[in-house]
C-alpha cells in the first residue's frame, strides 16, 4: 500500500456525515425460516432444496415486519388456510402491509440519523430521496418525513424505485450532485426494504427458493452534505462514483410484479459472472483516483448470498478479514436489498480497527442486469 493514498473526490468535498440503521422487531432464525418454509411443500425436492440452501447460507438470523406467520387470524398476511398450509395474499395486500410498516420505519429512521448530526439538524435539510423496490404507494415515505420531522415544506423529494440491491449507490451520487450544486444542501437518503413481503409458496423453482431464503426486511438512512463534519467525528468523504452492465443475460437476475406479490429470479450463475468480471468492473475506478488494488482499506461489497462474496473475494484474492464486515451482516440480517450496503458502511464507519485516521474505501454492490455499482470514499476517522 502506498503511503498517504487517499480519494481525492472532486472539486467540492462532500461527505456521509452519519449512517443509522433499522430492523424490525420481529426475529427469527434461519433453521426455524426453513423448517416452516419445508412444512409448505409435499414435493420432496423442494424440501431437498429448502435444507441445501439454508444450510450453506451462513445465515443465521433474519428480521420481518410480519409477526404472525401462519396465524389462523383472517388479519394474518400468511394466514393458515383449511388444509394447514398458509394462504398467499394478493399483491395489494402486501403493498398495504408496506405501506403501513414504512411509513414509521421511514420517520423514526429519520430522525435517529438527523440526531447523529446535530450540526447539520433536521432545519437545515434540503433533499429527500427514498429508495425501495418493496414497496409503492404516495403519497410516501417521503411526504412522512417531511411532515412529521418538520422540515420545510420546501424540501425537494426523490424516489428511486425498482432498482434492487445496488440502489442506495445511485442514491449517493444523486446526493453528491445536489451537494455540488448547492454548497449548503443536506440531502437525507433513506432506503427501506421489506423483503419478506414477497414470499411465494406457488409453482417453486431454484431461483425463488432461493431469493425466499436469502432475503429480509431493514432499512437504513445516510446524511450528505458539503458543509464540514463537526470536529472529533468520524465522516466519509465522497469520492468517484461507477456503474456498468456486466456481459451476461438479463435474466440472470429479475424483480417484476405479478398478482402475488413481487418476484424474483436468481440465478445460480450469478455469483460466478460477478467473480469473472468484478476485476474488471472496479480497476477504472480506482485508476480513475490513481490508486491500485492495495490502496483499499475497507472492502464494502454487499452480501448478496455466501456464494457472492466467495467469488468475488477470490477473484480479488481478498484476505478473509478483508469480508469479514461484509460476512457478518449476512451472518446478523440476511440481504436487505439496497438497504444492506449502508448497514456494511455503517459498521465500517464506527469501527476503529487500528489503520490510519484516512482510510480508503470501496463500496460495490449489484442487482438485475446484471448491475455493478461502485463508490470510492475516504473514511475519515477522529485523530488520537
Amino acid at each position: 500500500m502506498r503511503a498517504g493514498s487517499y480519494v481525492r473526490g472532486n472539486t467540492m468535498d462532500t461527505f456521509i456525515h452519519a449512517i443509522e440503521t433499522q430492523v424490525p422487531p420481529f426475529r427469527f432464525s434461519q433453521a426455524d425460516a426453513r423448517d416452516h418454509l419445508k412444512e409448505q411443500f409435499d414435493d420432496s425436492r423442494a424440501r431437498r432444496i429448502v435444507d441445501r440452501i439454508c444450510n450453506r447460507s451462513e445465515i443465521e438470523t433474519r428480521h420481518s415486519v410480519i409477526d404472525d406467520w401462519g396465524s389462523e387470524s383472517p388479519e394474518a398476511l400468511f394466514r393458515t388456510g383449511p388444509e394447514g398450509r398458509w394462504v398467499e395474499p394478493g399483491t395489494e395486500e402486501r403493498n398495504e402491509v408496506f405501506a403501513r410498516a414504512s411509513r414509521q420505519m421511514a420517520v423514526d429512521l429519520s430522525k435517529k440519523v438527523l440526531e447523529r448530526a446535530p450540526h447539520l439538524g433536521a432545519a437545515r435539510v434540503t433533499h429527500v430521496i427514498t429508495v425501495s423496490c418493496t414497496g409503492f404507494y404516495s403519497p410516501g415515505p417521503d411526504f412522512y418525513i417531511v411532515k412529521e420531522l418538520g422540515l420545510d415544506p420546501s424540501v425537494e423529494r426523490y424516489q428511486l424505485g425498482f432498482m434492487g440491491c445496488y440502489a442506495s449507490i445511485p442514491a449517493l451520487r444523486m446526493a453528491r450532485q445536489f451537494c455540488e450544486a448547492n454548497p449548503e444542501a443536506v440531502v437525507l437518503v433513506v432506503s427501506i426494504e421489506l423483503c419478506s413481503l414477497h414470499l411465494h409458496l406457488n409453482g417453486k423453482d431454484v431461483e425463488s427458493l432461493v431469493a425466499d431464503l436469502l432475503f429480509s426486511d431493514g432499512a437504513a438512512a445516510a446524511l450528505v452534505s458539503a458543509i464540514p463534519p463537526e470536529p472529533g467525528t468520524s465522516a466519509y468523504k465522497l469520492g468517484r462514483f461507477g456503474s456498468t452492465l456486466l456481459p451476461a443475460k438479463e435474466r440472470a437476475m429479475t424483480w417484476t410484479l405479478g398478482n402475488q406479490g413481487f418476484k424474483m429470479s436468481l440465478s445460480s450463475f450469478v455469483p460466478g459472472l460477478l467473480g469473472t468480471n468484478i476485476q474488471p468492473a472496479i480497476e477504472p475506478l480506482l485508476a480513475s483516483e490513481d490508486l491500485i488494488m492495495g490502496d483499499v482499506h475497507n472492502w464494502a461489497v454487499h452480501p448478496g448470498g455466501k456464494a457472492i462474496l466467495d467469488k468475488v473475494g477470490e477473484a480479488l484474492e481478498l484476505e478473509p478479514e478483508q469480508l469479514s464486515v461484509s460476512r457478518d451482516i449476512l451472518r446478523r440480517f440476511g440481504n436487505m436489498s439496497s438497504a444492506t450496503i449502508l448497514f456494511v458502511l455503517d459498521r465500517f464507519m464506527r469501527k476503529r480497527n487500528g489503520g490510519p485516521a484516512d482510510q480508503v474505501t470501496l463500496a460495490a454492490a449489484f442487482g438485475p442486469g446484471l448491475t455493478v455499482e461502485t463508490a470510492l470514499m475516504t473514511l475519515m476517522h477522529p485523530s488520537g
